[in-house]
Parts: structure tokens; sequence; C-alpha cells
């Protein structure tokens, strides 16, 4: 039998203009903790970041979307964050907040691979 570890996950929300609410899903952030994993993916679909609101930062979003890819990456592009575990990290980047680029709830299963794990929400929460 193969061993299954508890992940949680959160998904990425793009919010173009914060006083509407509007939002729609763009990336996912995955973390288990008996791997020390933590990763990031994002797609932005842009059709739906102009349907939001025409005159959105595109360019902004993007960076970042990036900006969370980095944190999970740790190492230089984690910046402050560069030498925290990764569950420090995971607790950082799901924090509310009020900004275009929000996390949404933490929600939780059993996986033997983490990595695949973000793929595979990704495909199916995002794109």
């Amino acid at each position: 039998m193969t061993r299954r570890d508890v992940f949680e996950y959160a998904l990425l929300r793009v919010v173009p203009r914060v006083e509407r609410g509007e939002c729609f899903n763009a990336g996912v952030i995955v973390y288990c903790r008996a791997h020390s994993f933590v990763a990031a993916r994002t797609h932005l679909d842009e059709a739906k970041l102009r349907a939001l609101d025409p005159d959105a930062d595109v360019v902004g979003v993007r960076a970042a979307l990036r900006a969370v890819e980095g944190v999970c990456g740790g190492g230089e592009g984690a910046g402050q964050a560069a030498g925290d575990d990764a569950g420090r990290r995971f607790r950082w980047l799901i924090a509310p907040r009020s900004t275009v680029v929000q996390p949404g709830a933490v929600h939780s299963g059993l996986t033997t691979d983490p990595a695949c794990e973000v793929e595979r929400l990704l495909d199916l929460l995002v794109r």
C-alpha cells in the first residue's frame, strides 16, 4: 500500500476591483508538511480579467502571481521569506489580504505526490 500524506491547498483569486468583490481563480498553492513541500502554479485568463475590469493592470497581476510562486520556491525568489520553512511560507501566503491577488479558503486532502496535486488542482480548478 502506498503511503498517503495530508496536504493543504488554497486557490489564488484575482479580484480586479476589490470594492466590487468579483473574482476568478488564477492559481493554487499546495503545502504538504510530511514532505516539507510548498508550491504554487498560476494561470491568468486575461479575457476574464478584462471582462471584469477593462482597465486592469495585466502586467501587475502577472507579477503578483509570479511573486507567490517565488515565495513558494524559496531562495532568492522568496525575498524576506527566503529563510522560512515551507509551512511558514504557506501560512504567510494564505493570510487574508485586500489586494488584487487574494488567497481563498484552505482545504485539505490526501496525496502520494504533492507535486502532482499542484498540477491536478490547477487543471481542475483554474484552467
